[in-house]
């Protein structure tokens, strides 16, 4: 494994148990630099969710995973469940899509985020709490939030509560499932700088998922490319952008709307990629 990297994954493959044959994510391998931000970037159903999940063990049951997830020299697919809840939430956190299916409704944001650091740590409710304030001052909300409910704030404050939680802990690696799909396009901004301002704070390594080439370009410094379940293109983002080899990733790129641009947004042809695929 590079030494600059954190996290490595070799030959991973999913598919539904007994369904051998029916691979949703199909011999991916890549591996993370410390300290950088990585995107997984691809259409709904290329396997990215899944990629990220299996690394955590948080995959349906119905589903099985099969190659080797290695971080900071821990092989993770060999870990047991109690093995993996004392690295879940303290060195590896999660940031998922929607927020309000994330957050318990029936208790306060201030409890749960709490309920984060009681599990890894030994800490008084009060001490608890205080640090929770102070996480959720960092993120952007204020800190007599701590006992709202989820129903009493919007949905970009419910984000932060969630960013806030991931936090808490100081992990070494963020996975970041598409955060800020749920949110309008100001709020999204707003969210993704918050992302970006924490990773260079604290020196933390993003895995960061979306389906947007334009969050891409915002944020990534690595990118990997899926399409039906395998890394297509793989790089550093600025070239990637500036000059794609895949006809997949050319055709995303093309469906970037710009304030800067007049092109016309071309929707992709699935028939034509085939064929330009098929040349490779």
């Amino acid at each position: 494994m590079p030494t600059e990297s954190i996290l490595t994954v070799n030959h991973l493959t999913i598919n539904p148990i007994k369904q051998v044959e029916n691979k949703l994510v199909n011999d991916v391998s890549f591996h993370l630099p410390k300290a950088k931000i990585t995107c997984i970037v691809g259409e709904s159903g290329s396997g990215k969710s899944l990629t990220a999940l299996s690394i955590v063990k948080l995959l349906s049951s119905q589903l099985e995973s099969l190659g080797e997830i290695i971080f900071n020299q821990k092989k993770l697919h060999e870990l047991n469940d109690k093995q993996l809840r004392s690295i879940r939430g303290s060195e590896i956190a999660m940031i998922f899509q929607d927020p309000m299916t994330s957050l318990n409704p029936v208790f306060t944001v201030g409890y749960q985020v709490s309920e984060a650091l009681l599990a890894h740590h030994k800490l008084t409710k009060n001490e608890a709490r205080k640090l929770t304030e102070k996480a959720f001052t960092d993120v952007g909300i204020p800190a007599d939030r701590y006992d709202n409910y989820p129903d009493e704030l919007s949905g970009g404050q419910r984000q932060r509560v969630m960013i806030a939680m991931a936090m808490i802990n100081k992990p070494k690696l963020l996975i970041a499932d598409e955060p800020t799909t749920a949110l309008d396009v100001t709020v999204q901004k707003q969210v993704l700088d918050l992302i970006n301002n924490l990773q260079k704070k604290h020196q933390m390594t993003v895995l960061f998922i979306t389906h947007d080439f334009g969050v891409v370009e915002d944020i990534a410094d690595q990118v990997l490319v899926m399409y039906r379940g395998k890394i297509v293109e793989q790089g550093v983002a600025k070239s990637i952008i500036k000059n794609p080899k895949h006809p997949y990733t050319k055709a995303l790129l093309k469906c970037i709307p710009s304030i800067h641009s007049k092109k016309t947004l071309q929707p992709i042809d699935y028939l034509k990629l085939e064929r330009e695929m098929a040349k490779l």
